[in-house]
């Protein structure tokens, strides 16, 4: 296998901790990143918006 399957082109821009946008190549909308429920308790904070975090979308795209 020599070939180039696929080649993923992401940018990742952090605003303020801890919420994360990612701009996935061929869409225009951002996925946003960020921490909620356990993961926010676990680092002891409190987010200005409860997002998914990196976690939960990789656990989502293994169970896909």
């Amino acid at each position: 296998m020599n070939e180039v399957i696929h080649l993923s082109k992401i940018r990742v821009i952090q605003e303020k901790r801890p919420k994360r946008r990612a701009y996935i190549a061929d869409f225009s909308q951002p996925v946003y990143f960020g921490v909620h429920a356990g993961v926010a308790a676990f680092y002891k904070m409190t987010p200005e918006e409860p997002l998914p975090s990196t976690l939960d979308y990789l656990v989502a795209s293994a169970a896909g």
